[in-house]
C-alpha cells in the first residue's frame, strides 16, 4: 500500500511503499528501498537512511515525511556498501490524493537543505 510522502513544506513529493520503493509524484519508480536505506533507480547511488515512512540524507536530515511518523533526527548514517538493484516494479495504482497535513513543529537544522528531487539526483 503506497503511503505519501511530503517535503519540509508539506508539498506532497512522492509515494513510497514500505520497505519496497519510492515513486514520484507521476508514479514514476524513483528509488528502492533495501535495509532501511534508499537507492537511486536511475544511478544505483545511495541516497540516505529510510526509517518508516521517513527518508533521510546522507548526513541524517530529514528529506521527505509521512503523518504517521514521529519526525526524530538521526546522526550522521554510515554509507552501506552498495546493494543490487531490483527489477523495476510495475507501476502502482494511482491513490487518492491525500490532504495537505500540518507542518511538523521539528527545528529547521534537522531538515536536509536537499529538495526531494535533488536527494533522488545524488
Amino acid at each position: 500500500m503506497l503511503k505519501p510522502l511530503f517535503d519540509k513544506d508539506c508539498e506532497l513529493v512522492g509515494w513510497i511503499s514500505p520497505g519496497e520503493h519510492i515513486f514520484d509524484t507521476n508514479l514514476n519508480w524513483v528509488a528502492y528501498i533495501k535495509r532501511n536505506n534508499a537507492w537511486s533507480a536511475e544511478t544505483g547511488n545511495w541516497l540516505g537512511p529510510v526509517r518508516g515512512l521517513l527518508c533521510y540524507d546522507s548526513s541524517g536530515k530529514v528529506v521527505a515525511w509521512n503523518p504517521e511518523e514521529k519526525i526524530t533526527a538521526i546522526i550522521r548514517p554510515v554509507r552501506p556498501p552498495k546493494e543490487t538493484m531490483p527489477l523495476r516494479p510495475l507501476r502502482p495504482l494511482r491513490p487518492l490524493m491525500p490532504s495537505k497535513p500540518l507542518r511538523p513543529t521539528i527545528s529547521s537544522r534537522d531538515w536536509s537543505d536537499l529538495a526531494f528531487w535533488n536527494w533522488l539526483s545524488q
